[in-house]
């Protein structure tokens, strides 16, 4: 299991009283051998009418609580449902109504995660989470005021994007890449230039001037700045017709949560395997843009005309044609996968298509690009 996806305090509850005699509300508590062991703490509270509500902690991760769409019991089993970070906890009540023994699912494979009633003397203290930081100034237009680039080591394996508190970091990254990143394009939609802005990976670690938390725009807004200023890219733009998937809404419409959390933020989309993605706080444009800048091999465009955020997870099985740009090879598809190729699930579970189209699409020619001096 990889690392959670932290996110912001918030919980729903679901109209599911506790049968007669069964009182799951309290502190539960437990160990969670997750490559290393993770203190996890599970808040059950009953709300009006009975109905229950939770938050769940990993407190040795972070002391914001993760959000739970809701709370069901079927006999002695209680189960709650983290979508934030794609996982599920199902319990079965102890005969002493003091244990849950029960499974952690976030994965192809359950972990074993059995809580105990916590009291005032043995519950463990919840940490405070870190302070929220200031959004920077909607009028400063930002660069970044440091910038280290440093060539990827050789071995190096994966490749990522980083945003933590005020600090971008990238990890094993083209200039393709971050192109890609910072004007919202699909490979095939760049043209011209050397062929190291492809092949070549660094390692950036950088720093705004302004202070507060940029948003989405503004980090944005700096990588161009970067490229222009490190790497001297220059570019005119054209217009052609390429091959794309259309992302639209499904014939019985969405089923996609809204995020109303943090309209400003940035949204949180990342990967706990292969075909399982985790997206918090995003638009759709965000989630098209991640699907061609990762998974797909031509442009996705945002055709649904969503507006907002929201929150989900993903779960498909991938096939030999998807995550070429991360230079992984993705094994044949089995004919007993646990789940459906990616046009099916992106039906069943967010209720949304890729449909094949051919449509006029922005095409940047490089004109000019150099490698950064060392530093």
């Amino acid at each position: 299991m990889k690392n959670f996806v932290i996110s912001a305090v918030a919980f729903l509850s679901l109209a599911c009283p506790p049968l007669f005699g069964q009182d799951f509300s309290g502190t539960w508590q437990g160990m969670l051998q997750a490559g290393k062991e993770l203190r996890i703490i599970l808040k059950v509270t009953k709300a009006d009418g009975g109905t229950l509500k939770a938050l769940f902690y990993s407190i040795d991760q972070t002391g914001q609580a993760f959000p739970t769409s809701g709370v069901t019991i079927q006999g002695s089993t209680l189960k709650v449902a983290v979508p934030s970070i794609g996982g599920t906890f199902e319990g079965k009540l102890g005969p002493e109504g003091d244990t849950l023994a029960g499974n952690w699912t976030q994965g192809p494979a359950p972990i074993a995660l059995n809580l105990k009633r916590a009291t005032p003397e043995t519950a463990w203290t919840i940490p405070e989470p870190p302070a929220k930081l200031k959004p920077m100034r909607a009028d400063i237009d930002p660069v970044f005021e440091v910038a280290t680039i440093k060539p990827s080591r050789p071995e190096a394996q994966g490749k990522g994007i980083r945003v933590n508190g005020i600090h971008f970091s990238s990890i094993n990254i083209s200039v393709n890449d971050l192109i890609g990143f910072a004007y919202g394009v699909h490979p095939r939609q760049i043209a011209g230039g050397p062929a190291w802005l492809a092949s070549d990976r660094f390692d950036i670690d950088a720093k705004p001037d302004g202070e507060g938390q940029p948003n989405d725009r503004q980090l944005k807004i700096m990588v161009q700045k970067l490229l222009a200023d490190r790497f001297k890219l220059a570019f005119r733009k054209e217009k052609k017709d390429l091959s794309v998937y259309a992302l639209v809404v499904g014939k019985s419409g969405t089923k996609l949560t809204p995020n109303e959390s943090d309209p400003n933020g940035l949204p949180g989309l990342g990967f706990r395997a292969l075909g399982s993605m985790i997206v918090r706080n995003a638009s759709m444009a965000d989630f098209a843009s991640t699907m061609q800048g990762t998974v797909l091999d031509r442009p996705v465009v945002d055709q649904t005309s969503l507006p907002g955020r929201y929150d989900f997870t993903l779960n498909w099985t991938p096939d030999e044609f998807q995550f070429s740009r991360l230079g992984v090879k993705v094994p044949p598809v089995q004919e007993n996968a646990p789940n459906p190729d990616l046009f099916t699930a992106i039906q069943q579970q967010l209720g949304l298509k890729f449909e094949s189209s051919k449509l006029p699409a922005e095409i940047l020619v490089i004109e000019r690009a150099e490698k950064p001096e060392a530093n």
